[in-house]
């Protein structure tokens, strides 16, 4: 049955495929002012003082049973999960106990220039022995998470990463709040890692982990009230894979993506590509029954999750999408907003440094990259320019130079045959047309390109360099990562 219904799905998404002409038509229109409510006054204002210690701990990712492996973490909870009010304040002292730097990126949380956590651009790496102390107001709610920035393909494989839940975007309490945090493991049979990189995975579509999970083992398992309103916020950490997901014994609608609200829509599949996240409002079934997240983009499906519902069940009521406040970030005004492309292709040979150079008296001119931070080879490139590599280890020229305040449009073109989920740091942008995959329009962080795809975002520029790259963690290592400078 599973599978007759995603070769159902299958077909819907093949029927809304449009040539590059027809783009506009696959996004709804942009919902009116009122579609979603205001946010209310922000409530917050507690300050937490979080100690994360980045360092290799034990745990059992092939079952209760199986052996140990040596995660990097920076709890002993694998993908620890913190919540705050909107308002908070957020002090974390990042002590490094790692055998190599590391750094933390709140991925898309809008924070300030110098606590985005680059190592080079925005901050000195956090050598081993050494801590770092983040100070961060996060100015809107939602869902995010926590990642470091460099060597990426093998941090995170390991396990370096955590889930930031910031509250205050609904309007009433919903019965259950799930959080599912997708992960592939690279494990050999015995516990120990396989190869993070492979130069065939980096070349193409990435390197596919052996084992999934979800929060950290396994499939989720979890009870919620029968007929209760539940919230699943899921997230796709993965270095690599794409998910297809789906929803069977309930209803589901789209509330959130990215952690912004949308005008609620139902759920027929929403595809996420590495560093993607989606909210989902789904009405849990009757007492005794189940509900399953799925994901179909597999050859073969895989349950994400299976929630069970059980008595007493929740206060009768309508199924009522219409949850979150709207969310509040700067609009671009797309009749000043100034245009610029960016193609995504495979690496002609060329370099970013080779591209042209920093000023001679700018403060990044003569900042050298490590090991870490470089590869031996670039695959993959941004506008013909490559990340820094072999011995072309120089910090690069920026992408584009831009103005604070000023309104962009960007045309995101992927010349290659493979897809690329897009992110753009310390920024919430509007994705305003696409050519192939059907999505509404919404407010993002990290935008999917399907091969092929032409995508338009808008957004306005916060001053800072910021990181601007593919999320498929060996793409950017291997060449499809740049930044941006926003100058006052």
């Amino acid at each position: 049955m599973r599978l007759d219904r995603r070769q159902v799905l299958q077909g819907i998404a093949a029927g809304s495929v449009a040539s590059i002409a027809g783009a506009s038509s696959l996004l709804a229109k942009a919902p009116p002012r009122n579609a979603l409510a205001k946010r209310p006054p922000v409530k917050g204002g507690r300050i937490h003082d979080w100690h994360l210690t980045a360092m290799e701990r034990p745990a059992r990712l092939l079952g209760a049973s199986g052996p140990e492996s040596a995660v990097w973490s920076y709890t002993d909870d694998v993908m620890p999960v913190r919540r705050i009010m909107l308002g908070d304040t957020i002090r974390v002292r990042l002590e490094n106990r790692l055998r190599e730097h590391t750094s933390i990126h709140w991925h898309g949380v809008r924070v300030p220039n110098a606590m985005d956590g680059v190592p080079y651009l925005t901050q000195p790496p956090v050598q081993p022995g050494e801590s770092f102390v983040y100070t961060v107001t996060p100015p809107d709610p939602g869902t995010f998470f926590i990642h470091p920035h460099c060597n990426e393909s093998a941090q995170t494989g390991r396990g370096m990463s955590g889930v930031l839940i910031v509250e205050g975007d609904a309007r009433s309490q919903v019965d259950a709040d799930l959080v599912l945090a997708y992960k592939d493991w690279r494990l050999a049979t015995d516990g120990t890692w396989l190869a993070f990189e492979t130069p065939e995975g980096a070349s193409r579509a990435g390197t596919f982990g052996t084992v999934r999970s979800v929060n950290g083992a396994g499939s989720f398992q979890g009870t919620v009230p029968a007929r209760g309103d539940i919230r699943i916020r899921l997230l796709n950490l993965d270095n690599t894979r794409l998910i297809d997901i789906g929803v069977e014994g309930a209803e589901a609608v789209v509330i959130a993506i990215d952690g912004n609200a949308v005008a609620p829509f139902p759920l027929e599949t929403w595809r996420m590509g590495p560093a993607m996240r989606v909210d989902l409002l789904v009405r849990a079934p009757k007492a005794g029954a189940e509900f399953q997240v799925i994901d179909y983009f597999s050859t073969e499906t895989w349950t994400l999750a299976t929630v069970r519902t059980s008595a007493p069940a929740a206060p009768s009521r309508p199924f009522d999408p219409d949850l979150l406040y709207e969310a509040v970030v700067p609009r671009a005004d797309l009749r000043k907003a100034e245009r610029m492309s960016f193609t995504f292709s495979a690496s002609s040979g060329s370099l970013a440094d080779a591209a042209g150079q920093l000023a001679p008296d700018d403060p990044l001119a003569k900042i050298l990259l490590d090991g870490l931070c470089v590869r031996d080879t670039a695959f993959w490139a941004i506008n013909k320019a490559s990340w820094s590599a072999g011995a072309h280890r120089t910090l690069p020229p920026p992408l584009g130079l831009l103005k604070a305040g000023q309104s962009y449009v960007f045309e995101l073109m992927n010349a290659t045959p493979h897809p690329h989920p897009i992110h753009l740091h310390g920024h919430t942008f509007e994705v305003l047309s696409v050519s192939r995959l059907a999505r509404p329009r919404h407010l993002a962080d990290t935008v999917l390109l399907q091969p092929k795809e032409r995508v338009e975002i808008a957004f306005v520029a916060e001053e800072g360099n910021w990181m601007f790259h593919c999320h498929v963690l060996e793409h950017l290592e291997f060449g499809m990562m740049g930044y941006l400078r926003v100058e006052s």
